[in-house]
């Protein structure tokens, strides 16, 4: 036999529960919040048939409910499963993974207990008893300073820097660094896990520092290279100084000029630094080539003039020398010597004489002496002329020198004799 059909009405609160021959239609709970009870008392009635089905005893008569007793026991049995469960799940959630390269600080209530530097997976405390943050200490990380991304992109509350001339350089670099101490990085630092703004100050402020200490030739074109240097050593102790637990690892200067609004006039400047320096070059390389010349004629004529006063030296000396050997024979035998004296004394006169007039004592007569032909004669036997003159055969050949006239021997004699 069929069962009738029933139709089921929208605003029906019984709608889909079931038919209406069932015996217990459910309650009419109306538009109120739901009754706890009911829920609390479904969730045991459940539970009890989850157990009973593993058990495999049958239900209680009665109602379906069972007795008190059996429903407190069941609950009971529920509520510690679930605690073992919850617990299992709690400490499951203790479980992590290390990435290579990275550390993990384990903290306990909050402070730090250890350093887990292997990598894999590892166990921990759930929270909050304990709990971890990693950290890559094996990454390169970079840090732009006096721009952003690109030079072109200048931050210039960052890259202006006076020098010790009073010259305005604009100056952009790029650091590189790593994490050395990661529990220094962590806890003896306020960066909210941003290294980034500590590495910029500091190396903002050896920058500044290094500049202010050099001139603007130097920093754009002679000590390029030293600025980075003494920028990392000074960054990296002023880091090191606060225990930041960071670690600089080059210090790259990407483009140092002058401002773009004097750039114009800091060409025509360099420009005519090197017009100066060519010209102090050229300067030396004249002084270079004049200069040694200059004292090679000093130290010649110095030495000329050292040869000359040792050579007057040694012949005033020998003079007096002479002289002391001459008043001492003179000494022994004035007239002899006198007369040796003017006899050397005349030949050397009439030595370098080629023409000599005598004035005679009885007239005005002169009498000519040949000198010049004489002292040819004198040079060689094997003279033309001295053959001729030795042959007589040529009449237009000299006539030999007759000796000094003998009156003018005795005069002196005998003036002499007057005179002693």
């Amino acid at each position: 036999m069929r069962k009738p059909f029933r139709i089921f009405s929208l605003n029906d609160p019984g709608w889909g529960r079931g038919s209406g021959s069932d015996p217990k239609p459910p309650p009419q709970r109306g538009d109120g919040p739901p009754d706890l009870d009911e829920l609390w008392r479904d969730f045991n009635r459940r539970i009890n048939s989850l157990f009973r089905k593993g058990g495999g005893s049958s239900p209680p008569p009665g109602d379906g409910q069972g007795s008190p007793s059996g429903s407190a026991k069941g609950a009971g049995t529920g509520l510690v499963v679930i605690a073992v469960a919850g617990a299992l799940l709690w400490l499951g959630s203790g479980f992590y993974i290390v990435p290579e390269g990275n550390q993990a600080a384990i903290m306990r209530f909050g402070e730090f207990r250890q350093l887990e530097e292997r990598a894999g997976f590892t166990w921990r405390w759930p929270y909050p008893v304990e709990a971890h943050e990693l950290v890559n200490a094996q990454q390169l990380r970079q840090v732009e300073v006096g721009y952003r991304n690109t030079v072109r992109n200048k931050t210039l509350r960052e890259s202006l820097l006076l020098t010790i001339d009073q010259s305005i350089v604009d100056i952009q670099f790029a650091l590189q660094y790593r994490i050395g101490d990661v529990r220094a990085f962590l806890f003896n630092n306020n960066f909210g896990g941003v290294s980034e703004d500590a590495v910029r100050q500091a190396a903002e402020n050896a920058m500044r520092e290094v500049v202010g200490r050099r001139t603007i030739d130097q920093v754009l074109y002679e000590e390029k290279e030293q600025v980075a240097k003494d920028t990392r050593q000074r960054a990296q102790a002023l880091l090191d100084r606060y225990a930041s637990g960071i670690t600089l690892i080059d210090v790259t200067i990407q483009q140092a000029q002058p401002p773009d609004q004097v750039q114009d006039a800091f060409e025509d400047a360099n420009k005519a630094a090197q017009d100066r320096e060519r010209l102090i070059n050229e300067g030396r390389a004249y002084a270079n080539d004049i200069i040694p010349k200059a004292r090679g004629a000093a130290a010649r004529l110095g030495e000329e003039a050292e040869g000359y006063k040792q050579r007057m030296i040694a012949t005033a000396q020998g003079d007096a020398s002479r002289f002391r050997q001459v008043l001492t024979e003179y000494s022994k035998a004035p007239q002899v010597t006198r007369e040796r004296m003017y006899t050397e004394m005349m030949q050397q006169v009439l030595t370098s004489t080629s023409k000599i007039y005598i004035d005679a004592k009885g007239g005005n007569n002169l009498l000519y002496l040949p000198l010049d032909r004489l002292i040819q004669q004198s040079g060689g036997s094997d003279s033309p002329g001295m053959g001729r003159a030795s042959g007589g055969s040529d009449s237009s050949s000299p006539v030999s020198v007759p000796p000094p006239p003998a009156p003018r021997s005795d005069g002196i004699r005998g003036r002499d004799r007057d005179s002693r």
